[in-house]
């Protein structure tokens, strides 16, 4: 396995928020779009995104796969199908709801909120083991890497388990071509500036939508996968904050717990959660310069948080330059802000009928959960992964990661990554 990133441990994350973004992500802590208008945050260390998420893991309702089957026309895309994958992965992972006794005050105004806006909550399903919350651990540290090992990262699950049976590791290595022929695969990599060419007969690429996407275009795919790029989403996330007089202490304890759960503002294409953030990127996500941005953030502590997830439907673009590097090319379109809009509008009424005295709505937008780039589907003209998970045209060459998503889900993907992934590795090893 190569990983470009580092490997750390619970005993060697990075103790504060300006070391971790610098060392665990990539670009220093975020991806901009093409106009600068939107972030974009992806984990550059052994383990990925499952390393620095919440890991927040739900399954896909049907109407995700309904939406999946008709953007790809494969027929293995339904909940029915995917149950067995699901089910093998949650074996392997300890997942809990937090006891209502452990939610914070954020989280509480979150419930309220719903409840007076006759709304349906439900608690956040969480992959941990034991974060020690009675003795004061905030689980906001995990941003950077969970110290105590509870979080059911790769770290502790399923990595732990293939190096049991065999898989070595090199990190700090950057995969910069693939080449394949039908006998094998040679990969060229750069390790501490010397290069690196390794071959084998069959290669699994698992980088990401960015990671993936990009090194398939830098190995000259396109040609043959003219969607390659193509169908680039993510969640945007619009951050809502609201101002109360007594302390919130959001980023204390379990620090997000609750979601909508309304079939109605499913319907309208957004989820809430409850969320929060540790000061170097509240201070980002706050407008204003100097004294106004100072007093701003002396409320750090009475600051409650409603993040607005959009499910979005605009069909983003991950391209190169001519010198090799990154460009996104994706924005909100009319329909997008307009499922904004609905969403941070009733975020606001959750907080001003709970009693906040000021309500601000982050300017800045990121977007997480990437997703495409790589498109599961049947016709190659429009998709580039099959239903083997090969590349069309590449029997020896596999995508496994979030590339593949057809369409947004509006649902934490995480869970339906290592589903998919499962599935994956079932095919691999029926056509090896």
């Amino acid at each position: 396995m190569l990983e470009a990133g580092k490997e750390f441990t619970a005993e060697t994350f990075p103790p504060n928020e300006m070391d971790y973004n610098s060392q665990m992500f990539w670009n220093g802590g975020m991806d901009l779009n093409s106009k600068a208008t939107m972030a974009f945050l992806r984990a550059k260390c052994v383990g990925g995104g499952s390393v620095i998420n919440q890991c927040l893991l739900d399954r896909f309702h049907d109407e995700v796969f309904e939406e999946w089957r008709e953007a790809s026309s494969l027929d293995f895309l339904t909940g029915a199908e995917m149950k067995k994958h699901y089910d093998e992965i949650e074996k392997n992972l300890v997942l809990q709801e937090i006891p209502p006794e452990y939610r914070n005050k954020n989280a509480e105004i979150f419930i309220n909120g719903m409840e007076v806006m006759g709304r349906v909550w439900s608690p956040l399903r969480r992959g941990h083991t034991d974060c020690a919350i009675e003795e004061g651990n905030d689980c906001i540290a995990c941003l950077g890497g969970c110290h105590r090992d509870s979080k059911q990262s790769m770290l502790v699950t399923f990595l732990p388990r293939a190096r049991e049976h065999g898989l070595e590791t090199m990190t700090e290595t950057t995969v910069k071509k693939i080449e394949a022929d039908k006998q094998e695969v040679v990969v060229h990599a750069l390790k501490s500036g010397e290069t690196l060419q390794l071959e084998s007969k069959k290669c699994v690429v698992a980088g990401g939508s960015f990671g993936t996407t990009s090194l398939l275009l830098a190995s000259n795919f396109k040609k043959q996968l003219p969607a390659l790029g193509e169908g680039f989403y993510c969640h945007p996330q619009i951050m809502n904050f609201g101002v109360y007089d007594e302390p919130i202490d959001s980023h204390k304890g379990m620090f997000q717990s609750v979601k909508s759960a309304d079939p109605e503002l499913h319907a309208q294409g957004f989820k809430l959660e409850n969320v929060f953030a540790p000061p170097i990127a509240i201070a980002l996500l706050t407008p204003g310069y100097g004294k106004q941005h100072q007093e701003w953030m002396k409320k750090f502590r009475n600051l409650a948080c409603i993040e607005v997830a959009v499910k979005d439907v605009g069909r983003g673009r991950i391209k190169l330059d001519k010198k090799g590097r990154l460009i996104v090319e994706k924005n909100l379109t009319k329909e997008d802000q307009r499922r904004a809009r609905i969403g941070v509008e009733f975020v606001t009424d959750i907080f001003y009928k709970t009693g906040a005295k000021k309500v601000m709505v982050s300017p800045f937008t990121f977007g997480l959960h990437l997703m495409g780039g790589c498109s599961l589907g049947a016709d190659p003209s429009i998709s580039v992964v099959n239903e083997e998970f090969n590349l069309h045209g590449f029997e020896n060459i596999y995508v496994s990661d979030s590339s593949v998503f057809p369409r947004a889900p509006g649902v934490n993907p995480a869970l339906t990554i290592m589903a998919l992934s499962h599935r994956a590795s079932e095919r691999i090893l029926a056509n090896w």
